[in-house]
């Protein structure tokens, strides 16, 4: 599997230190923007690769590469993902997978019809923490309550008070804290239940129309769920889901889900660490790795189906605060 990272950012970086670790993935290129050419050049000499292009077409039409990976500001997401699908290269790229509704549905159409392999890239539906959650799920009865919380300060958000506005909080950008943090917990809530029945959306929302912090509430039969996540403030971060038979925790980001309790009825807590890898985004890229090299299609669809769900229900949370995109 040969991979072109599309990206200079912070998550670009991070996807490239977590590649070290990965057996059977080679990246090629790293494809930016003209200006932002001397940074590609340092992250290819820092991690050994040969070729820095910045011409995204060019790139495209070389094939220098099977995958394309996008670290890249979220509202260029659908337009380079798309252009990668009809170039019959297959496409990681982060979350969130699209900035509208029509646009995922759009790209997801795409790919079915190339059968190209298309791969959201949302960290904690890959590592094994996660199956262990899902393992733990019906040992807990029935479901009275889900609770999840992402909040950290950002780093960008003194620039941000100060009218300085980053991407990350900028609505042409597509960026806020719903699709920025909000999405993790979204994206568990629905591979483990679903879609939900209904979902409202509180925002703090910020001089310029985003959201720098919120709470979405999703209702299910029998059950609620909360979902917080902020940027302009920093709590304890967790997972948790209640069930009249006991409940389950997992500690810390849900972008990570380091560590996950299970407490039953009458029973003491138990602590349970089976991610294998020190840096989180190791374990998608093997994930992706192995469904590609096993031509697992069937696990393609399967996430393109969550992802559909998960941008439907942002989409229409978004719609409620009032907030607009520029992609709107």
């Amino acid at each position: 599997m040969k991979l072109s990272i599309v990206g200079t950012g912070m998550i670009a970086r991070e996807a490239l230190v977590a590649l070290r670790a990965v057996q059977g993935i080679k990246v090629v290129c790293i494809c930016a923007r003209p200006h932002s050419r001397e940074k590609a050049a340092e992250l290819a000499r820092e991690f050994g690769i040969a070729q820095v292009m910045t011409d995204y077409e060019e790139m495209l039409r070389s094939h220098i590469a099977n995958f394309v990976y996008l670290g890249i500001v979220n509202s260029a997401h659908f337009d380079y993902a798309r252009r990668a699908v009809e170039s019959g290269w297959h496409v990681i790229v982060e979350k969130p997978f699209t900035s509208t509704l029509a646009e995922a549905e759009e790209l997801i159409a795409l790919a079915r019809a190339g059968r190209r392999f298309v791969f959201e890239a949302v960290t904690p539906l890959f590592l094994p923490n996660y199956e262990g959650l899902l393992k733990a799920l019906p040992h807990l009865g029935l479901v009275r309550a889900v609770q999840a919380n992402f909040s950290q300060y950002s780093s960008r958000y003194d620039r941000y008070l100060a009218r300085d506005v980053a991407p990350a909080f900028d609505p042409a950008c597509s960026g806020g804290a719903l699709y920025d943090l909000n999405v993790y917990n979204l994206e568990l809530i629905i591979s483990m239940f679903g879609r939900p029945q209904s979902a409202a959306y509180t925002a703090n929302i910020g001089f310029n129309g985003i959201d720098t912090s919120g709470v979405m509430t999703l209702r299910y039969d029998g059950f609620f769920a909360t979902l917080t996540a902020a940027k302009d403030s920093a709590s304890p971060s967790f997972f948790m889901v209640q069930g009249e038979a006991g409940w389950l925790c997992a500690d810390g980001t849900p972008n990570e889900l380091a560590s996950y309790t299970v407490c039953l009825r009458g029973t003491a807590p138990e602590t349970h660490t089976l991610n294998r890898h020190a840096h989180r985004m190791t374990h998608e890229f093997e994930a992706f790795r192995s469904i590609y090299a096993r031509d697992e299609y069937a696990r393609v669809e399967e996430g393109l189906r969550t992802t559909r769900e998960v941008m439907a229900v942002m989409e229409k949370a978004r719609h409620l605060a009032g907030i607009q995109f520029r992609a709107d």
